[in-house]
């Protein structure tokens, strides 16, 4: 079972690295990461890009898929991803939580919840539809 920093250290020189993602927990149940607010993440008006945050919510439910993988799947891509914005943040760490809703052979749903851990308020709401691959077996 791989440890959050395995997911930390893949992440490097890719998105979750280049956004400063960093993951604290995951086994088959739950997945944790966190993102510090800083100005590379900030939209032109003043609080925080959504696109961070669906970074963050999207990062977290693919490496729970990854942590789920049934076997003989060779990996997943994210296929479908709802968010609702309920709030934002301009300083401290976000922090999201990822549970898995399904975990079939051919899809998983997982929802995610993302807060501001200063504060403690809900900033997003998500769900997130992942597709899982297998290998083309040629014929």
């Amino acid at each position: 079972m791989p440890t959050a920093n395995h997911f930390n250290q893949i992440g490097v020189g890719r998105l979750p690295g280049h956004l400063g993602i960093v993951v604290t927990h995951v086994d088959a149940t739950e997945v944790r990461a966190e993102l510090p607010v800083q100005a590379s993440l900030i939209a032109p008006n003043g609080f925080l890009h959504a696109a961070s945050v669906i970074g963050l919510a999207d990062t977290a439910a693919g490496y729970g898929c990854v942590e789920n993988l049934p076997e003989g799947a060779s990996g997943f891509t994210t296929i479908e991803l709802k968010s609702n914005h309920l709030g934002t943040a301009t300083d401290g760490t976000i922090e999201c939580i990822a549970k898995p809703a399904h975990l079939g052979r051919t899809t998983q749903v997982w929802d995610a919840t993302v807060t501001h851990r200063e504060s403690g308020k809900t900033i997003a709401l998500f769900r997130c539809t992942q597709m899982v691959l297998y290998a083309r077996k040629d014929t």
